[in-house]
């Protein structure tokens, strides 16, 4: 359960609800058996939702939880009333009926997060190090041990915490929020309205060396990463997450992706807008991923290809070539006691030599059937 408010600022439910953004949502309160609206304070699991509390079923396999909820109001699709009206129960909660009960949830938990920063003290500590050139717009908080470098330009209700380190020439848009400890190296570009957590690092050199036999034998030169990193408006990116700037052009991170927390995106990488990535994906440099995508946790994809749009990575897979056409893809080997693994394993090696071995048995028998 998260109990945001106190008993003292709880509120009525059809005034929460009349102050939430339900833009695109329809919604009605359906009280049951003259119930009086319950007072809310927060957002609760079925399983654990207090009386003052409001919960959600998004997934029908919960559906047995809305007899023993103690919340005080539930969200609920209309086919989930139907089911209720079925069974005849006396529901301890008020009804308030949407079609999309996981949507309405999370814009209750947009409220309550801006209901919780409505009293934070917005100011530039005194030790944060900020240089002169630095262009500051309204209402930006910058907290202690920020380190601004020269150039830079933040615009309006811009939030730095403890310990960032903006790069020089960097540009921070309106309304975005840095948590502590995050690095932007310079001239990185961020949107309107992100948020990157912390330890992320945005904009470090790409992964690029070239042979050098005229060092030693095996030595490396280090390919000079020219490019940067520009991040379109309302992207959230992870703690720990990191993206490398372009080695000539730049790394795209284009409006709504959401990345998960220690993804990797390498350089010169272009993600599409609206693209979602679990924890621990890794994209390698120059890939170009499209609009609207999924790649579930510790989903591997190679460098230099391309997928389209609308395609869904299943976690752990290995994407090795381009993918074109929308849908799910899975590359994954079951799991299984090492030494049944290790007989797969190898036999999986030997599968293209099988294969040819059949096919030449195959027509020494239809050869045979022939004569």
């Amino acid at each position: 359960m998260a109990t945001i408010l106190t008993l003292e600022q709880a509120i009525d439910l059809d005034a929460l609800l009349a102050q939430v953004d339900t833009s695109g949502l329809t919604w009605k309160i359906q009280a049951t058996d003259n119930k009086a609206l319950p007072k809310i304070v927060g957002i609760g699991s079925l399983s654990d939702a207090k009386p003052n509390e409001i919960g959600f079923l998004a997934n029908p396999r919960f559906f047995d939880l809305l007899q023993i909820t103690q919340a005080g109001a539930v969200i609920l699709p209309q086919r989930a009333i139907d089911a209720l009206a079925k069974l005849a129960l006396t529901l301890p909660f008020v009804i308030v009926q949407c079609e999309d009960p996981y949507l309405l949830y999370a814009r209750i938990s947009q409220w309550f997060e801006k209901t919780m920063r409505a009293d934070e003290v917005r100011n530039i500590h005194e030790k944060a190090v900020i240089h002169p050139s630095v262009t500051l717009g309204k209402n930006v908080s910058i907290h202690a041990l920020a380190v601004i470098e020269e150039d830079v330009v933040i615009a309006d209700d811009v939030t730095i915490g403890a310990g960032s380190v903006i790069g020089k020439g960097a540009i921070i848009g309106k309304g975005t929020r840095l948590h502590a400890n995050v690095t932007l190296y310079p001239r990185t570009e961020i949107g309107q309205y992100c948020i990157i957590h912390s330890g992320a690092v945005i904009g470090a050199d790409g992964f690029g060396f070239a042979p050098d036999s005229t060092k030693d034998k095996g030595a490396w030169s280090k390919i000079a990463q020219l490019g940067k990193v520009i991040i379109e408006d309302d992207v959230e990116i992870g703690a720990n997450t990191t993206v490398d700037r372009g080695a000539l052009g730049n790394t795209l991170i284009h409006r709504g992706v959401k990345l998960d927390n220690q993804i990797m995106i390498g350089h010169n990488c272009e993600i599409g807008q609206y693209t979602a990535m679990a924890a621990c994906v890794g994209v390698a440099g120059s890939t170009k991923v499209g609009e609207r995508c999924t790649l579930a946790g510790a989903a591997m994809v190679s460098g230099h290809i391309e997928i389209g749009d609308d395609v869904h990575i299943s976690g752990g897979s290995g994407v090795m070539s381009n993918i074109e056409k929308p849908g799910r893809y899975t590359g994954l080997w079951p799991i299984a006691d090492h030494q049944t693994w290790q007989k797969n394993a190898a036999t999986l090696a030997n599968l293209y030599d099988l294969r040819r071995r059949i096919q030449q048995l195959e027509k020494l028998v239809n050869t045979k059937e022939s004569t």
